[in-house]
């Protein structure tokens, strides 16, 4: 299981059967009203995914390319899991200024070095609870 804490700004991993822990820093929402929390779970994973805006931050934004490919510039850094709230990801950032803080529009980001260690662990299915 995933456990994503938005207080403590925090991602922790559980196995199955509890014999491995881990816990990375992680960003959270900017705000309330973008924090989504329950229970989700991982539909898809992706190494190298390709970002493309939401529609409400095309919106706020105008000026937001359409589409980054993946690569250094690309906001999902190197691995992502998509949950089953759609626009909703748990994934790496190359702008390191953002753990540890209230910075995304919605997703939880870690340091592409966490995400590339979580990613292997988290499979299709895992459940995910944001707190």
């Amino acid at each position: 299981m995933i456990l994503a804490d938005t207080v403590s700004r925090a991602v922790h991993f559980r196995s199955a059967h509890g014999s491995d822990y881990r816990m990375w820093p992680s960003s959270v929402p900017m705000s309330d009203e973008l924090t989504r929390r329950g229970m989700t779970e991982v539909i898809r994973k992706v190494e190298g995914p390709t970002w493309r805006p939401t529609p409400s931050m095309r919106e706020r934004d105008p000026s937001l390319p359409e589409v980054i490919p993946a690569g250094p510039t690309n906001p999902l850094g190197t691995h992502a899991l998509y949950l089953s709230w759609q626009y909703y990801r748990v994934h790496g950032t190359h702008d390191t200024r953002k753990i540890g803080r209230k910075s995304s529009d919605g997703c939880v980001g870690l340091y592409n070095e966490h995400i590339a260690e979580l990613y292997p662990l988290a499979k299709v299915g895992m459940q995910v609870k944001l707190i």
